[in-house]
């Protein structure tokens, strides 16, 4: 699909729709403006969809090139359009129709992308309690762990035992964005500290805190402190148990890939008055007001209050399903 946004609104769609851009193809800037690739089509505010020509981005061009003669025209159709970057590891989520030509796939994406070291096929789901995933080595050097650099912080993690989503950098940028100075954050469910170490570096706040239960996220979390050298609290342990010890906090992030409303009667005994909760939950497009009721409802079993201020898009799970970020506040 091809987006056609005017120059004005170009930076604003660009941001808002990293997610969904389509790596195949570049660009085009032309009579005031830009044309943007997606790999599909979405709701959106910026512009209108378009039947345009663009060219191949050199990537993608040397990467299908290279497979032509070792894929038939039926593989090549099924060639995956969108990867996610960890670092300089590459991750593929590949048909099982073209499974018996992995290595060929994953030797082509090695030659064509140079910054990456190592290309890894999903062989599996994120599954069990710390949403990990198992990884297998198609081409490249055979390794799991990488830095991967994103809003000015640098985050050492093994991505296969944490999870860890790097399509999410723009929804931590936006994060940190509202985040005022003198604020008290906390961050439940932390991870390897890509939102602890984004908001203790690129804000105010006065004190930051991380609660994480995989002990190897943990690790990786005080070792991307020091990394950052940044100062940041970073608590080992389910949030039930270590999050009623803390105190109140202005603001608290829920960044759990899952199931992210059963822990709301845990945030609210970490809030006050005025406190912003940010609450990740995954909702059809159709349905994203249930996000919201799913707040209603544990607020309601608490008699708490509660302002619903925003429900944002901020990555596509499946397709027409969303992960979706509901901002509200504590009355």
């Amino acid at each position: 699909m091809i987006l056609r946004v005017p120059l004005n609104k170009a930076q604003e769609a660009l941001t808002e729709l990293k997610p969904y851009y389509d790596s195949r193809y570049k660009t085009k800037r032309e009579d005031g403006f830009l044309f943007i690739p997606l790999i599909n089509k979405v709701k959106q505010e910026f512009g209108v969809y378009v039947k345009e020509d663009l060219t191949p981005a050199k990537h993608h061009q040397r990467y299908q090139e290279a497979l032509q003669g070792k894929l038939t025209e039926e593989e090549l159709e099924m060639l995956p359009t969108s990867f996610e970057i960890v670092g300089d590891i590459l991750i593929l989520d590949l048909p099982d129709g073209l499974k018996p030509k992995k290595r060929d796939i994953g030797a082509a994406l090695l030659a064509a992308n140079k910054n990456i070291k190592t290309i890894l096929m999903k062989t599996g789901q994120h599954e069990g309690e710390f949403r990990t995933i198992k990884l297998e080595c198609i081409a490249g050097e055979d390794k799991r762990e990488t830095i991967h650099k994103e809003n000015n912080i640098r985050l050492k993690l093994d991505v296969e035992q944490v999870y860890f989503s790097a399509r999410s950098s723009t929804e931590r940028k936006r994060i940190c964005s509202q985040v005022k100075k003198g604020e008290n954050v906390l961050v439940m469910f932390s991870g390897c500290g890509p939102f602890t170490m984004s908001i203790a570096k690129n804000t105010d706040a006065r004190n930051v805190v991380g609660v994480e239960k995989n002990p190897i996220g943990h690790k990786y979390a005080l070792e991307n402190a020091r990394l950052n050298k940044i100062k940041c609290d970073s608590r080992c342990g389910d949030v039930r148990d270590v999050v009623p010890t803390l105190g109140k906090f202005d603001r608290i992030l829920m960044p759990l890939p899952k199931d992210a409303d059963t822990f709301l009667d845990t945030a609210f005994l970490a809030a006050k008055k005025g406190t912003m909760i940010h609450m990740y939950d995954f909702e059809h497009e159709s349905e994203t007001e249930k996000a919201w009721e799913k707040v209603v409802q544990a607020a309601d079993k608490e008699k708490i209050c509660c302002k619903h201020i925003q429900t944002v898009k901020c990555g596509q799970y499946s397709p027409g399903k969303f992960r979706l970020c509901v901002d509200f506040q504590v009355l």
